[in-house]
């Protein structure tokens, strides 16, 4: 008991209320390594991912996590995140909205089918794009009137 009290003493103070079904930015330290001529150089930047939240794991624990999806050109992304993680600098909520659930994994497969209509809708567009497009007509060449050579 002496291990959770202790996790526990030093959550992140800086995270603000955030539940299942808001917009998010999650602002994560990422570190890169170059390597030039003989040394290893260390570059520390800020990546923000942007999305959605499907869901908390965990509550407040030292291993509490949430899940934030979003679509990048057609493709879900999700990542998993720590909520106590010295990695992220800071959670900022975008937006927020009332769910009537706790975990939002359906809107994996809503999403899946609207991008499949919509595919549907753009399959549709160019059959119908096609057909309009008039070829351009046979040019008739000039008829050579042949001349009949007689062999004599």
């Amino acid at each position: 008991m002496a291990a959770k009290e202790f996790t526990l003493a030093n959550p992140s103070t800086n995270l603000p209320v955030f539940k299942t079904g808001d917009t998010v930015r999650v602002w994560q330290k990422i570190t890169e390594r170059v390597m030039e001529k003989d040394k290893v150089k260390e570059r520390t930047r800020s990546q923000a991912f942007e999305g959605l939240i499907l869901g908390r794991k965990h509550g407040t624990e030292a291993g509490a996590t949430f899940t934030v999806r979003k679509v990048i050109d057609g493709i879900g992304v999700e990542r998993i995140f720590p909520i106590h993680s010295p990695l992220i600098e800071k959670i900022e909520v975008l937006k927020t909205a009332k769910v009537r659930r706790a975990k939002l994994y359906h809107i994996r497969k809503k999403a899946a089918k609207e991008i499949k209509r919509e595919m549907k809708h753009v399959k549709l567009m160019k059959e119908e794009v096609e057909p309009k497009v008039a070829a351009p007509a046979p040019k008739e060449e000039p008829k050579a009137e042949a001349k009949v050579e007689e062999k004599k």
